[in-house]
């Protein structure tokens, strides 16, 4: 079976948004153009971390380029996106792997997001020779979301990402775990529920 790529060369918009309250939240990203939307579901860290590594990313393109790229410092107040994401919402895979690279050609950030796929390996050498291969098979691989961004797109895509990211629950501020509406039992206090 050919591999399925979800494909956005420019989307109209592309955004990570969740579904459910705090501490039960569902991730996903959410890409959309003339009429179709992808979403994919994926882990709270997923997104953080693809947040902080487009920043990175856009940075370091910014110094190499002395800042003659076309890459805004900070994501502009025009581009920002705060809508919910759009309905309805049907999960198309759940991430597996992300990947994420500057096409300096065309001055455009590519994200891409593929299928967690299990891999059957009676070894952790055969696991990571299975995993090579299916991340080599461009034709037969699992299916993929491939966004294809502008500096200020990719910028605005962070900014939001990481909000989203930061409005679930607040963390405890002796042990960082994260606070519960109906209380808290916190490691540092040996185990003692922590009064709201």
């Amino acid at each position: 079976m050919s591999r399925q790529v979800f494909l956005y060369d420019p989307p109209d918009r592309f955004v990570a948004g969740t579904v459910g309250l705090p501490g039960r939240r569902t991730f996903f990203l959410q890409a959309s153009a003339a009429g179709r939307v992808t979403s994919v579901a994926l882990e709270k860290t997923q997104v953080a971390a693809l947040a902080e590594r487009i920043d990175e990313l856009l940075d370091e393109v910014v110094r190499r380029s002395g800042g003659n790229a076309p890459v805004p410092a900070v994501a502009p107040s025009d581009v920002g996106d705060s809508a919910p994401l759009d309905v309805p919402i049907e999960e198309e895979f759940r991430v597996g792997t992300m990947a994420l690279a500057w096409d300096g050609d065309e001055q455009r950030m590519i994200v891409e997001a593929q299928a967690l796929v299990e891999l059957d390996a009676e070894s952790d050498e055969d696991l990571a020779e299975a995993e090579e291969a299916l991340l080599q098979d461009e034709e037969n691989g699992p299916p993929m979301l491939r966004v294809r961004l502008s500096g200020a797109q990719a910028r605005a895509f962070a900014k939001r990402a990481l909000h989203v990211v930061n409005a679930g629950r607040p963390p405890c501020p002796l042990c960082s775990l994260p606070l519960d509406p109906e209380g808290h039992v916190c490691p540092r206090q040996n185990g003692y529920r922590r009064s709201a």
